[in-house]
């Protein structure tokens, strides 16, 4: 007997747990598949360096979350979601001189950059003044469907056209060259480069900028929260939200194949065999490729999509330890005592040559390091007087992490933490690795361990995401809606790629919706007509 429902979710990550949510508040029949056990996908927490330690496998800190309406909306502290916030956002260490420190108040972050040099502090004030201005239209806009017009003509009421050619002249900025141009000194510049590097956009390319301003100021604005208890407990409150709203999630189960009648998804295979027919939609929060490539197949797809997918380009893969600590990290400089996130390994220039190395396919010697202070974040995730913490730093991709590989990267690792906080390396009592095979075999959607769904540089952004077309989450195969990161407006845990899906979705099933549905279908015969 083949089981039918409204529509079906592929994949149990924020962005389908997001669409199936959005779907369920609409009064559909929702089913989400899972391939693995839990839910999550890389929002996942677990015991693994060692017990009483918690663990994020993945992502952990969430200012994306924290600012985006989509997950605001939801409404989550409802369904058990309570979040934490370390005493300070961020700090930058350098193996020999100040720390730059973002505080919770944007005057003290600005009093800590007055100290290192005369006139930052107002500089940074500024630049947050000049966030505030637009905070909520220009989220509105990064998170909505193109063309997003509404939240875009919010955008041009508010700044005019001076402060629009201002914006966006920062969206094809490189970093290095606003943090030139904003500040005198180091901390700065540091604090907005650090944030950029969490893409996989080098610092002196295009785009650079609008990446490390965007997450410094949402740092700064609503900080860089923590869900209590782990990760995973943001995926568990948008799992008990769907299953409140009338939604079945099923985990364990490999969807296979997704089933194309007349150009038209009509439901999905699993591994096991079953069918489940789809009346509406198929939504899948998988990666582009492998919604084309293993779920769809090619014969189904226009020759120009196919030829297309051949040049996607994946982030730079991640390669991350984990530590159970027996005391805090002695850091040489205070300021990153408080931090949940602390940036180390390289001064400014030291961004330029861990760039210069992943483009030349080598791991850089001297790696920059994202590292959680787990514990400084939630009390609750490892004995009080210790720290559950964890790094993750990018490594080019076409290495093979054998034993000995592993083991020169991780050594890379804790000499940066041994240089910035001497004796790092006697807390250790516990260990775990997980180099970007381990990653991928946690999460298939973290190909070759690139997290953010597809880079992040320019030419695979907005309506070139996640190849050129439309930007929307549609595709060519009616009824079939693309809810990953792979999507505009791509990697973080905002769930707006899911929610742009259902959009699309519920809008293509309501009546009206035909005569878009057209259009749009339209626009793709003649963006991906044989040329």
């Amino acid at each position: 007997m083949v089981r039918t429902v409204d529509a079906v979710v592929v994949g149990a990550g924020p962005n389908g747990l997001v669409a199936a949510n959005a779907l369920v508040d609409a009064g559909w029949d929702v089913l989400v598949l899972e391939e693995q056990h839990d839910v999550g996908g890389a929002v996942r927490t677990a015991e693994v360096a060692a017990p009483g330690y918690r663990t994020d496998l993945f992502s952990a800190f969430y200012p994306l979350a924290a600012g985006s309406p989509v997950i605001r909306d939801l409404h989550l502290e409802r369904h058990g979601l309570a979040w934490s916030h370390a005493p300070s956002v961020l700090a930058h260490v350098l193996d020999d001189g100040p720390a730059a420190v973002l505080r919770t108040d944007p005057e003290d972050t600005a009093a800590g950059l007055e100290e290192h040099a005369p006139g930052d502090g107002d500089a940074w004030l500024r630049m947050f003044a000049g966030w505030s201005r637009v905070r909520d239209p220009l989220l509105d806009a990064l998170f909505s469907p193109l063309p997003a017009a509404g939240p875009v003509l919010r955008v041009l009421r508010r700044l005019r056209v001076g402060g629009t050619l201002d914006l966006a002249r920062l969206a094809v900025l490189p970093v290095r060259r606003l943090a030139d141009e904003t500040f005198r000194g180091e901390s700065g510049g540091l604090l907005l480069t650090g944030n950029a590097m969490h893409a996989d956009v080098p610092p002196d390319a295009a785009g650079s900028g609008v990446f490390g301003w965007l997450l410094a100021m949402l740092g700064q604005d609503v900080g860089f929260p923590v869900p209590v208890g782990g990760a995973g407990a943001l995926a568990t409150a948008l799992a008990a939200r769907v299953r409140a709203g009338g939604g079945e999630i099923v985990t364990g189960t490999r969807v296979e194949r997704v089933l194309v009648a007349g150009g038209r998804a009509v439901g999905v295979r699993t591994a096991d065999g079953e069918r489940v027919r789809a009346r509406r939609a198929v939504l899948a929060d998988v990666s582009a490729p492998a919604l084309y490539r293993d779920l769809v197949g090619t014969e189904h797809l226009p020759a120009r999509l196919v030829r297309d997918l051949d040049r996607f380009q994946w982030d730079h893969p991640t390669f991350k330890v984990n530590w159970a600590l027996g005391r805090p990290l002695a850091w040489t400089d205070p300021g990153a005592h408080g931090a949940g996130t602390v940036h180390l390994g390289v001064d400014r220039m030291g961004f330029v040559d861990v760039a210069a190395a992943l483009s030349k396919g080598r791991a850089p010697e001297r790696p920059f390091l994202v590292l959680g202070q787990m514990t400084t974040a939630d009390p609750t995730r490892s004995p009080a007087g210790t720290e559950s913490a964890w790094a993750y730093t990018h490594v080019p991709h076409g290495i093979t992490w054998t034993a000995d590989a592993v083991a020169a990267q991780v050594r890379r690792v804790e000499d940066a933490l041994d240089r910035a906080a001497p004796g790092f390396r006697d807390t250790v009592v516990g260990r775990t690795v997980q180099s970007p095979a381990d990653l991928q075999g946690a999460d298939a959607n973290l190909a070759g361990g690139a997290v953010n769904g597809g880079t992040s540089a320019v030419h695979q952004q907005i309506f070139l995401r996640p190849t050129p077309g439309l930007g929307r989450p549609a595709t060519p195969v009616e009824g079939l809606y693309l809810a990953s990161a792979s999507a505009h407006p791509g990697g973080g845990v905002h769930g707006a790629c899911g929610w742009n899906a259902a959009r699309v979705a519920l809008a293509a099933a309501h009546p009206w919706g035909a005569l878009p549905r057209r259009l749009a279908r339209s626009a793709w015969g003649r963006l991906l007509r044989d040329g």
